[in-house]
């Protein structure tokens, strides 16, 4: 198979940007009081092999994507070593984060689980060991390790790197006679038209809170002058969203997706909104590379990536980052029996041949190799603008803020409240959570 050359530039372009996570990063080692307990994180050797045989790993992840096939690598990895691992996916329209702190309330702690970094990972602190003494720890991309660097020690292992955009049909853009790809936010609106004007859908559209809430807010987000300067005044209460020139943009981008999509958009769930692009329903999809596989169960469709447009200034990106991590709780009751299969993972040719060509990851590590053949087209294409890509910044706010965004998000959707209201909710998600 045919190398994916461009993978390299994503490499490079997500290890220049590690000094934009590293401030953030630094404030975390600077946090003493929020610091992961030595007991709860003291690093091991690397590990090899499973300490013991005949025994069951717990796995509590979020990504419904690679449920299937997660599953089927767990067999293989029992086949291989004797170590169970029981695989519960908690995603979608699911609040993984809500549902996780009930499993681990319960009494009955999962082996591994998934957090984001950032604030996101503070909350699990005392269970999340060190990694930064496994064997592939040296091989992870700097940028996607930033979020989950804490004093030193490495608190995750990355699942993969993650960019969205606006994936576009191909074969549709050329039905409706589109031939030059819109670079502003006046000339996605004329290709909305000609698709129309063709019989065509321009955008297949959810009313999950996680798809409208945080990654579209996130573009506004990423589009500041200073991401983390705007953040962190939005935290201080010195800073809005209701008046911000970039949010009073990214509002017309909002209102042109949900002005352009399917009718029923307002009862549409993510596996619903993926179905509607995968079966020629619609012409363009704001999600990532993540939805490769399921597309591909459906149809194996001529697809291209856009950068998201919020004005006409031309500087349209698509957005990239660690998806999430694999956490291995020191309070279960086999780590050591966890951190072996993540190692495995990311190691064997087994592990990385079901991240690549089953998963349809782009690897965190620089020692996995994919192919343009493995990852799909959407991955490739998100490998060729890695360069230019914004940054994921949602993580950089306690758990909850999202939350309340994606709500408010469902009823700006809905016509329930007009911008200014949606922005007020905005900045009163922020407060509410963080004044708590």
């Amino acid at each position: 198979m045919k190398r994916l050359t461009r993978l390299s530039i994503l490499l490079m372009a997500l290890t220049l940007s590690a000094a934009a996570f590293a401030g953030c990063s630094k404030k975390n080692t600077d946090d003493k009081s929020a610091a992961p307990s030595e007991s709860a994180t003291s690093s091991a050797e690397a590990t090899k092999a499973p300490a013991k045989k005949n025994v069951t790993i717990k796995v509590f992840q979020f990504k419904v994507e690679i449920a299937d096939a997660l599953t089927k690598m767990a067999a293989d990895y029992e086949k291989e070593t004797g170590v169970k691992v029981d695989v519960e996916t908690h995603g979608g329209g699911e609040d993984y984060n809500a549902l996780l702190k009930a499993q681990i309330a319960s009494g009955d702690e999962p082996e591994i689980f998934n957090s984001e970094g950032f604030a996101a990972l503070k909350a699990y602190y005392d269970r999340a060991t060190d990694l930064s003494g496994e064997a592939w720890a040296k091989d992870v991309i700097p940028a996607a390790a930033a979020p989950a660097q804490v004093e030193g020690k490495l608190l995750g292992m990355p699942m993969n790197i993650e960019g969205y955009g606006i994936i576009y049909n191909k074969d549709m853009f050329a039905k409706a006679g589109i031939t030059e790809l819109p670079k502003t936010l006046t000339e996605l609106k004329a290709v909305c038209e000609k698709l129309k004007a063709a019989g065509i859908t321009p955008f297949s559209t959810t009313n999950e809170w996680w798809s409208i809430g945080q990654h579209t807010i996130n573009i506004g987000l990423a589009e500041q002058p200073d991401p983390v300067k705007f953040i962190e005044d939005t935290k201080a209460g010195t800073a809005s969203f209701k008046g911000n020139e970039v949010f009073n943009n990214w509002i017309n981008y909002v209102d042109l997706v949900f002005g352009n999509s399917q009718s029923d958009k307002l009862t549409t769930d993510y596996a619903t909104q993926v179905a509607y692009f995968a079966t020629g329903k619609a012409a363009m999809i704001q999600q990532g590379n993540w939805i490769q596989g399921d597309v591909d169960k459906v149809a194996k469709l001529n697809l291209g990536v856009l950068p998201v447009p919020i004005d006409d200034s031309g500087k349209a990106r698509i957005y990239t980052g660690p998806a999430n991590f694999w956490i291995v709780n020191s309070k279960s009751e086999h780590p050591d029996e966890a951190k072996a299969f993540l190692n495995w993972m990311v190691t064997s040719e087994t592990g990385k041949k079901y991240l690549t060509h089953e998963f349809k990851f782009i690897p965190a590590l620089s020692s996995i190799k994919a192919t343009a053949d493995d990852i799909g087209q959407i991955g490739a294409a998100v490998s060729e603008q890695a360069a230019t890509a914004g940054g994921w910044h949602w993580g950089r706010y306690p758990d909850g803020v999202i939350q309340s965004w994606g709500a408010s998000m469902q009823e700006y959707e809905g016509k329930q409240i007009d911008k200014d209201k949606l922005f007020e909710k905005f900045d009163k998600g922020v407060q509410d959570i963080v004044k708590k």
